[in-house]
């Protein structure tokens, strides 16, 4: 059944047919469209444009629909265009000349806008859930890491020491705006197009503020052509799910470099992590792997609605259409890449002395020297030349600043004395740095009660 087939006196072709469906794929969101058709033809009655007679009977019809397809009762059947003529259609099959009389007052271009903006609001409240669950496991590992020691790292090159919590609480502020983003598109999406009709509205005198209040939407959409046009939000969620994407690549670019044997600053447990078929020893941080692989295809979505919509003239296009399977892959592929990855980090382990030893063995330290001769009157511009000959000195001898001799130390420069060894120890370095966001446990406890007062912990 096609809702548009009065004006045509042939059959489509089965090959255009099949080429403009999009029940194959708009079929996940027949709640919403049941949702919506319900909130319908309620303001339909309560506008005495229906009878409550016609109102209660599909109401009765859509819920059974809901509920045999939900079961598996109800097939989706692809003769039909897409999953608004399925549901119309066995609509009046089974309640008969009511059922007609669902679509008054309305348009597929106003109801597909309404089920993806549904169906959408749904899903930045279930991302949103995951980062909640992935920002507890994070601020978790914080806590049990105040004092792990490890090298802070710039372009890739040890640089000064830090604690794992401080490391990971730079992933717990990178997750923490992706939810602020989430919230920003909810704020601005959740305004209700139902009754923009096909462009122009309708002649029926329908109450939109009474169908987006019943929907849960601020208000109705207040430009009926933008009502149908517009697919900003969609854009938005799919920037903000390349971000999220992005920040998690980011993750797990460290723990495959942490996994490695270079490294050795992390366990990942057995269960996330593979084998080679060839080489017995391997142990493959596959999942962070993928994350990061997979990041790429959740940006493809975003560049290829941008692309469609870049040329698309008001109100409806067909290329609209276009909105829907690539954003579909890119939330499933979202949602299940934040899940694994906070199941992966939830279970790895920290080596610890291995950390310690790498901050230690990479001069992370070396700032710290020259902080001291500084305080001792030193110019900063002559304790940067001399610590750089310390450091010379330690990679000919192979060894770390805290292992010269106090002789050695003074060779270089007589103004190092015995109390040179506490101020570069890395327990030192990280504790006398006390500004908010700062490494020292100090200030990582402050941070930590602040992020559980985010968490409502």
């Amino acid at each position: 059944m096609k809702l548009w087939g009065g004006r045509f006196t042939k059959e489509t072709n089965q090959l255009v047919h099949n080429f403009n469906e999009s029940l194959s794929f708009d079929q996940r969101f027949y709640k919403q469209d049941i949702t919506g058709s319900i909130a319908h033809v309620t303001m339909l009655a309560k506008q005495g444009i229906l009878t409550n007679e016609d109102r209660d009977a599909i109401i009765v019809g859509l819920k059974s629909i809901e509920a045999d397809i939900t079961n598996g009762t109800l097939e989706f059947d692809l003769q039909y265009e897409d999953i608004h003529s399925f549901v119309e259609a066995n609509l009046i099959e089974r309640i008969g000349e009511a059922g007609k009389r669902l679509h008054t007052g309305r348009s597929r271009n106003d109801q597909v806008a309404l089920d993806m903006k549904l169906y959408t609001r749904d899903e930045v409240q279930a991302v949103d859930e995951l980062l909640v669950t992935l920002l507890k496991v994070v601020l978790r590992l914080m806590e049990e890491n105040t004092e792990t020691f490890m090298p802070g790292f710039t372009h890739l090159q040890k640089a000064q020491p830090i604690t794992a919590a401080h490391h990971l609480g730079a992933y717990f502020e990178m997750f923490k705006r992706d939810r602020s983003r989430l919230h920003d598109i909810y704020e601005r999406m959740n305004y209700c197009p139902l009754g923009a009709g096909a462009l122009a509205g309708t002649t029926y005198p329908l109450d939109r503020d009474y169908s987006a209040q019943l929907l849960g939407f601020y208000g109705p959409t207040l430009n009926s052509i933008d009502s149908v046009a517009d697919r900003d939000y969609l854009l938005e969620f799919l920037s903000a799910l390349s971000i999220i994407m992005m920040h998690l690549s980011r993750f797990s670019e460290e723990i495959i470099l942490w996994n490695s044997n270079e490294y050795r600053f992390i366990e990942l447990d057995d269960a996330y992590s593979t084998g080679s078929s060839i080489m017995p020893q391997k142990k493959n941080p596959d999942i962070a792997e993928l994350v990061r692989g997979k990041t790429g295809r959740v940006y493809g979505a975003l560049t290829s609605l941008l692309t469609t919509m870049k040329g698309l003239p008001l109100a409806y296009n067909k290329d609209m259409q276009e909105d829907k399977e690539l954003t579909f892959d890119a939330i499933d592929t979202a949602k299940g890449c934040i899940a694994l990855f906070t199941g992966m980090i939830n279970t790895m382990t920290f080596l610890k002395d291995n950390m310690e030893a790498s901050a230690k063995n990479g001069f992370t330290n070396a700032t710290d020297a020259a902080d001291y001769l500084v305080k001792h009157g030193v110019p900063f511009r002559d304790a940067h030349g001399i610590v750089g000959q310390l450091v010379l000195f330690c990679i000919e001898k192979n060894i770390a600043l805290d292992d010269m001799t106090l002789e050695e130390f003074k060779a270089i420069s007589p103004v190092f004395e015995e109390d040179i060894y506490e101020a570069i120890s890395l327990k030192t370095c990280v504790e006398k740095r006390l500004t908010i966001g700062a490494p020292s446990t100090t200030s990582m406890s402050a941070v930590i009660a602040k992020e559980k007062e985010y968490l409502g912990l």
